[in-house]
């Protein structure tokens, strides 16, 4: 069992890490709450695990490493709403839990940095909630939390050049607007070295080295694929969803340094445009 690693609410970076884990000889145990996701999951070489519906306290008493991926919702974080009890029994025996945040924890900061030391200060409720779910989370004894602070991901499947190729995408245009990123990838590598490194207790941010505005990833996309720039709209009076609206709430540059220092990390893409080359090209070749 020792390289075993349970992973709730197995989604997109949380695959990533499987792919680079899998072929060292590990088991990854995934769970879904999709039945038609479990032939999807099991084809990656995940064993697929339907959750909530099965009894997984008997597994938790036995993995060594635990990855939580599932975001909060109204209710507040869902894993520890239905396995706190579970999960605090199993603390003590565990090597490594992961717990997958956001830097939406941070707030607003005008365009200025934050690191790890940053009081949290959430604009929206997404952040808010995140806030809540890793207090919770560290309020459980003797677990060998690691909270990773997600920037903005991107990667295989989820990057702009659709939009782009579509016609519909729009370099929005807001002041001082910076954001940070993280490709997929970059995320699996910090993930595989704190399991193989655990310092419980740690918190990582996980950031490329190039906060940038929105605009110029779109406009790069555009670039690469040698079409037209997307038009350029303000945000003051361009039409978006609430959803999107609440992107722009925020404008930070994040910081990566503690992650660098403490594991070695350094990103195999640290900025959007050897990220999204790498992208474009795979997806050329493929």
């Amino acid at each position: 069992m020792d390289k075993t690693l349970l992973s709730l609410g197995h989604g997109y970076s949380a695959r990533a890490l499987a792919d680079r884990l899998i072929p060292q000889g590990w088991r990854i145990i995934g769970t879904t709450r999709s039945a038609d996701k479990r032939d999807d999951i099991a084809a990656t070489g995940v064993e697929p695990l339907l959750w909530p519906g099965t009894d997984i306290a008997p597994l938790l008493a036995q993995v060594p490493h635990v990855l939580v991926s599932a975001g909060p919702g109204p209710e507040g974080d869902p894993v520890l709403g239905a396995l706190r009890e579970q999960i605090t029994a199993a603390a003590p025996h565990l090597r490594w839990a992961g717990y997958l945040s956001t830097t939406g924890v941070y707030g607003d900061h005008g365009g200025d940095w934050v690191d790890e030391d940053t009081p949290l200060t959430p604009a929206t409720k997404r952040g808010l909630a995140r806030v809540r779910a890793e207090t919770a989370w560290q309020s459980i004894p003797d677990l060998p939390l690691h909270i990773f602070r997600l920037a903005g991901i991107y990667g295989p499947g989820r990057g702009p050049f659709a939009k782009v190729r579509k016609g519909t995408a729009r370099r929005i245009i807001k002041k001082g607007q910076v954001f940070s990123r993280i490709h997929v990838e970059d995320i699996a590598q910090a993930l595989e070295l704190s399991i193989h490194s655990p310092q419980p207790g740690a918190i990582y941010n996980l950031c490329d080295d190039d906060p940038a505005p929105p605009q110029d990833v779109i406009g790069f996309a555009a670039t690469l694929l040698d079409v037209p720039l997307p038009p350029a709209m303000d945000f003051e009076t361009a039409e978006m969803t609430p959803m999107a609206r609440s992107f722009y709430a925020e404008s930070k540059k994040v910081r990566n340094n503690r992650i660098k220092e403490a594991l070695g990390w350094q990103p195999q893409y640290p900025d959007y445009r050897s990220g999204l080359t790498d992208l474009l090209k795979r997806e050329t070749s493929s």
